[in-house]
């Protein structure tokens, strides 16, 4: 007979709990970039055009951003672990047929089912964690802070398996290697996160798609827009529509009896600021990490696995900050503050990020700046995501977790793709060195006006949490 007492049980239970959680956040982001390396090879194999080969990339963004509205309303209706759990077993069938295509639109079908997967997992696994630990406010800024490292350690573990996989593999198991890990991940979650609790009410199948739709038609605009030009038709009628459909939606919300989204919602303290600082986190940091890595490969003449590994010390700042030095920050200064010094100290790195050189190197040029947008990064973004799960009532807490991770992948493709135009602008699709490094220092600079509107509003909206909240500040040091 076990002598673990039921205290050991439930630690362990929730150390569990938490590990499935962050496992979840991880390979949301992984998945976005362990295709990278793997991309002449696919190119070659399967027949993508040049152009049509950063489908293989947007195909994922389009579905996951589009559907992650409809994601948390589903896991407020059907429970959170229930939808975490369908939310795998897509990724897993998405996983299979990308790597097992054999032509372009089979290859690109299967990233949209891996979008489709993830975006029924990402606010599912934020619900749960708020649902684990949301009773003890110390508890639930230490599962935030783990929850929010695992972002950047899954984009670099892509970088890197990406490489492995693809030189001693072959890159259909950049796919493949989901699947063992989604049968595990269902395997241990009817043992170690809580069931939730089903709210009443129907899901509203004409917003569903009006706002599916309507997003994805956005997200689809912003991330063609660089080929196909902004002022193009087909960004304008692409965009025109996406907005459309999104106005649509909002009136539509407004008479049903059960909306896919409550606009009510909006009225909670904070909820509104704190997803306006995560977007203008998404749009700020995205573009930062894809000019740097371009500097490296394209510039300095690393290859991408050693682009990956000078990666790590930003990637190990972000984590150590965001686990250890967070959590204490935000107990002893407040979320508020922590979220404007951490858009600040973003905003300062990337300007000195900008001031990159032709003839430069990776400790001089990349290094020291790159680890100061590492620390303003892991400031703002546990507080900020912390105001905007926090500031919902727990029945709408995946409706909550679903409009931030919307607005954080709406933010970073919209930057993303207006950086990459600026970059262009001032020359990074020129032949030499110097203006390609130029148009990087462009972007690099815009991202850096991102950040600092960022702060500027969050100090400006952003407010002291109502007393319902007051727990979440007064998080022991």
């Amino acid at each position: 007979m076990s002598s673990t007492s039921p205290a050991a049980r439930r630690g362990r239970h929730r150390r569990l709990a938490l590990g499935l959680i962050a496992t979840a956040q991880f390979m949301v982001i992984m998945d976005t970039s362990i295709i990278g390396v793997a991309l002449p090879k696919m190119q070659a194999d399967l027949g993508f055009s040049a152009e049509g080969l950063s489908w293989v990339f947007n195909a994922y963004v389009v579905a996951f951003g589009g559907l992650l509205l409809l994601g948390g309303r589903l896991s407020d209706l059907f429970g959170a672990r229930r939808i975490f759990g369908v939310g795998w077993g897509v990724l897993a069938v998405g996983s299979l047929l990308a790597g097992l295509a054999g032509d372009v639109g089979t290859e690109l079908v299967g990233r949209a089912v891996q979008g489709a997967g993830s975006a029924l997992i990402a606010p599912a696994a934020l619900t749960l964690l708020f649902m684990t630990f949301g009773a003890n406010p110390k508890e639930l800024t230490g599962a935030l802070a783990l929850y929010g490292a695992a972002a950047p350690a899954g984009g670099t573990a892509g970088v890197f398996l990406g490489g492995v996989l693809t030189e001693y593999a072959s890159w259909p198991w950049v796919f493949f290697i989901n699947v063992p890990l989604a049968l595990a991940v269902l395997g241990l979650t009817p043992m170690s996160l809580p069931r939730g609790t089903r709210q009443p009410g129907s899901l509203d199948l004409v917003g569903a798609l009006t706002a599916t739709v309507g997003l994805a038609s956005l997200v689809f605009a912003i991330v063609r827009a660089p080929q196909a030009g902004w002022t193009s038709q087909a960004t304008f009628v692409t965009g025109f529509v996406g907005l459309a459909l999104l106005g649509v939606f909002v009136l539509l919300q407004a008479r049903r009896p059960h909306p896919l989204m409550r606009l009510g919602i909006f009225r909670a303290p904070n909820l509104g600021a704190a997803n306006i600082a995560q977007f203008f986190l998404g749009a700020a940091w995205i573009p930062m990490f894809f000019f740097v890595n371009l500097y490296l490969q394209q510039v300095l003449g690393l290859g991408a696995f050693a682009s990956g590994a000078a990666l790590l010390p930003l990637t190990v700042t972000i984590m150590v900050g965001m686990i250890a030095a967070a959590p204490r920050l935000i107990g002893r200064y407040g979320p508020k503050a922590m979220t404007v010094a951490g858009l600040v100290t973003l905003s300062a790195g990337l300007v000195w990020l900008s001031l990159l050189r032709p003839d430069g190197s990776f400790v001089v040029d990349v290094l020291p700046a790159s680890l100061l947008t590492a620390a303003g990064m892991a400031m703002a973004f546990i507080p900020s995501l912390g105001l905007a799960l926090s500031s919902a009532a727990p029945e709408e807490g995946g409706l909550a977790a679903g409009i931030v991770n919307t607005n954080y992948q709406v933010g970073s493709a919209l930057g993303l793709a207006a950086m990459t135009a600026v970059a262009a602008a001032f020359g990074a699709d020129d032949a030499d060195l110097v203006s390609v490094t130029d148009g990087f220092s462009a972007g690099l600079l815009g991202a850096a006006g991102i950040a600092a509107l960022g702060a500027v509003a969050a100090a400006t909206w952003l407010r002291a949490p109502a007393p319902a909240q007051a727990d979440y500040e007064s998080v022991a040091s």
